[in-house]
């Protein structure tokens, strides 16, 4: 049996979108910037697949720019704005961001910037009252994520993008675990720049977007032939553009069913491990990704072991079993360091290498759901001593 539970790093495209790629390959071969009619048709593919990605968002097609994916669009955002400012200015993110946002802040520290990084709660929220202290007169970008791939916590995002906005300062969101997930609507959050990525919601890898609200200046990060209104140069990948869009089309249309759906297998998943001893769930019950459970490990011999039990023995073991799980991002799935997400959080640097994800999509069923609990709940009876049962 083979359980695929790691949603929240790549979804597997859909058959439709497959057949899409594959439809665009073999007979759309022209360039979109081409005058033939070989490239107007190209054009109008990748047209097409704006006003759907557009459609996601309730936004209009001509604030939809294509890029390679989610860190690009964040890029973008980030050093879109930055670059516009001869001198360095200040910036706020939090301190639970993907590194793509990080390490960028990172990138402007290093250029003089100065980087406010907002403090979260155990559950990994962000108070808004923090955001309000933290702006100062030369605070010109507010980046926050939406919704955190590790802990699958959703910040207040209309709150603190409110904020913003009666202070005059431009709010970025990554909203790459949410968009297909949960209803987006750019025409009534307080939102001027928004990434996403098709390979979260069912489509190719190596195609995402910026939404970049009408009149919302950026400059470029490299140039080129200045397609995608100058803001992305280079020739669109127009089938995996086109697989985006179609994802995109569909994630719409099903929304209202498929996110029903996650919540309750989310809510399942967390109820038959509830009785788990070895498991403390990680994140914010209530205000939390539709697909996404997490939690840390405990192991009170971990300090006396020389090889303590971590998040990344878990997942070794389960995919010996047949189940694909995470044991924190996958951008640092290659890395045994303490998560600096559950660090962020008030986890000690022992808990913080004990993080596991698992997330849910549209081919999880019931019967994965309770097969995948029996399983986890045996191999930490097998990995870890008797301790007592841990609850939210």
């Amino acid at each position: 049996m083979q359980i695929y539970l790691d949603y929240s790093a790549t979804t597997p495209p859909r058959s439709e979108v497959v057949k899409k790629v594959r439809e665009i390959l073999t007979g759309h071969p022209g360039n979109p910037s081409s005058l033939h009619s070989w490239g107007q048709d190209a054009a109008t593919i990748v047209e097409i697949a704006r006003e759907q990605v557009a459609g996601l968002l309730n936004a209009s097609a001509d604030e939809i720019v294509f890029t390679s994916g989610g860190t690009e669009a964040d890029n973008l955002a980030l050093m879109g704005v930055a670059r516009q400012y001869n001198n360095p200015r200040h910036l706020i993110i939090s301190s639970v961001e993907h590194s793509a946002i990080e390490q960028t802040g990172q990138f402007l520290e290093a250029s003089g910037w100065r980087i406010t990084r907002l403090p979260v709660d155990r559950r990994g929220r962000i108070d808004p009252r923090d955001l309000e202290t933290a702006i100062e007169p030369d605070t010109v970008l507010i980046s926050l994520i939406y919704g955190q791939s590790e802990v699958g916590t959703l910040q207040p995002i209309e709150e603190l993008g409110a904020i913003a906005r009666d202070r005059g300062i431009l709010f970025h969101t990554d909203a790459v675990q949410v968009a297909g997930r949960c209803p987006i609507d750019t025409r009534r959050l307080p939102i001027d720049l928004l990434s996403l990525s098709s390979h979260k919601i069912y489509g190719m890898q190596g195609s995402g977007a910026l939404y970049v609200r009408s009149k919302t200046d950026l400059l470029p990060l490299f140039g080129g032939g200045g397609q995608e209104r100058g803001l992305r140069s280079g020739t669109q990948a127009v089938p995996a553009i086109a697989a985006f869009g179609l994802a995109a089309e569909l994630a719409t249309r099903e929304l209202a069913t498929e996110t029903p759906r996650l919540i309750a297998l989310r809510d399942r998943l967390f109820d038959l491990l509830a009785d788990c001893p070895y498991l403390v769930p990680t994140g914010d019950r209530l205000y939390r990704l539709p697909h996404h459970v997490s939690f840390i490990l405990v192991d009170p011999d971990a300090g006396e072991r020389p090889n303590p039990v971590t998040g990344k023995t878990v997942v070794r073991q389960l995919n010996l079993a047949g189940i694909g799980i995470s044991s924190g991002s996958a951008c640092h799935s290659g890395k045994l360091s303490p998560s600096p997400v559950l660090k962020a959080m008030g986890y000690s640097d022992t808990e913080a290498l004990g993080g596991i994800r698992l997330t849910l999509g549209r081919e999880t069923t019931i019967e994965d759901i309770d097969w995948t609990a029996m399983v986890l709940k045996q191999v930490l009876d097998r990995l870890l001593p008797k301790v007592t049962v841990n609850t939210w």
